[in-house]
């Protein structure tokens, strides 16, 4: 046997045992690479004679053809190997139900598409968002607000105070957002047209109270602000947020210390459909939120003059009203984080509330 027939059986071999694609091509490199075996006997044929050539000449290119053709067959059927044995490992099974994608499984709370929503309205009518803190002090929360010395607000049944500091002044959660009415009013110059969504703190708990709930209230102060102007607005504002035509409101004298005159606001409904309030038709009230002229000794809180300046404000409670539109029958399951209320409930994360396109749509 040749030295030539020697390799050759070698190098089928060696391509017949490789288990992979990385094997066989390490085969093709020790044998056809630039220093493989058979291209070293290729590189001899320069130094041989013609008669050579045409003897060992041509059993060097057949062992080269033949080594070629065997490996390529042998890649094929790795190849098709590994396919096949990813299809076996990488079954899936029709069957099951697909998964739905992030933005069908996520929800948007209800509370965050009630202030959504609220403030489509009012952007809508020319209003801009306002902000302030949590934490208060005493003056933003009461004094400012005309609370009196005294007041049962300030005491600790009702409210959540911090430890003294270290100048004797204790802080609050504050249990409403008007502080942020005398903080705007200190910060920008009439005309203003706001609306202060947020949370507020009260140490009361059952199906309709929670420590921690949300307000949203609205201030517009200017020259020539009054409570016409004020029921125009609260009843386009019932009107778009209930999705109604119409409604029919009336306002009962009340007492707020921070507005002067004050009422609160009913609004005619049907309440025969159980948890769901049908506003705009029906024979009942129902109370929905408060609301008064600005009072002059907030305005001067605020470092306007109430002889040139006058407003009006109102507020509600977000929980109660997003209550009141959906159904929802106990305030504390807002809190709960059960994800089975929050798929019920919740709304998805792109019906993006507008005007045009409809708020809960």
């Amino acid at each position: 046997m040749s030295d030539l027939d020697t390799l050759k059986q070698t190098l089928l071999a060696d391509v017949a045992a490789a288990g992979d694609e990385a094997a066989i091509e390490a085969v093709r490199v020790a044998a056809l690479g630039k220093k493989g075996s058979v291209s070293e006997l290729l590189k001899t044929l320069g130094t041989m004679t013609p008669e050579e050539r045409q003897t060992r000449g041509a059993a060097i290119n057949a062992l080269k053809n033949e080594l070629t053709e065997a490996i390529a067959a042998r890649k094929a059927e790795l190849r098709d190997a590994a396919i096949a044995a990813r299809l076996v490992a990488e079954t899936v099974d029709v069957s099951l139900p697909v998964r739905s994608s992030p933005a069908e499984r996520g929800r948007i709370h209800p509370i965050s598409q009630i202030v959504d929503e609220i403030t489509a309205i009012f952007a809508d009518m020319g209003f801009s968002i306002a902000e302030g803190p949590d934490i208060e002090t005493d003056y933003y929360n009461f004094t400012a607000l005309n609370f009196p010395e005294g007041h049962p607000a300030r005491e600790m049944h009702d409210t959540f105070f911090f430890p003294p500091d270290a100048n004797g002044e204790r802080k609050v959660l504050r249990t409403h957002t008007s502080p942020v009415q005398v903080r705007t009013m200190e910060a920008q110059k009439p005309p203003i047209r706001i609306i202060i969504p947020g949370k507020t703190y009260r140490q009361d708990s059952d199906a309709t109270h929670s420590p921690m709930f949300h307000q949203v209230e609205g201030l517009v102060v200017d020259k020539t602000a009054n409570v016409a102007n004020m029921r125009w607005v609260l009843e386009e504002f019932c009107k778009a947020f209930f999705e109604v035509d119409s409604v029919t409101m009336r306002f009962r004298p009340s007492f707020f210390p921070f507005t002067e005159p004050s009422f609160e606001v009913d609004i005619q409904c049907d309440r025969s459909s159980g948890p769901i309030v049908k506003f705009g038709e029906g024979t009942d009230w129902m109370e929905i939120l408060g609301c008064g002229m600005v009072h002059p000794n907030v305005l001067r809180a605020g470092g306007l003059d109430p002889d040139e300046y006058q407003g009006f404000a109102w507020g509600m409670g977000l929980d109660r009203i997003a209550m009141l539109k959906y159904g929802m029958p106990d305030l504390r399951d807002f809190f709960n984080a059960d994800v089975r209320w929050m798929n019920h409930y919740g709304f998805r994360p792109l019906d993006v509330p507008t005007l045009f396109g409809g708020l809960s749509a």
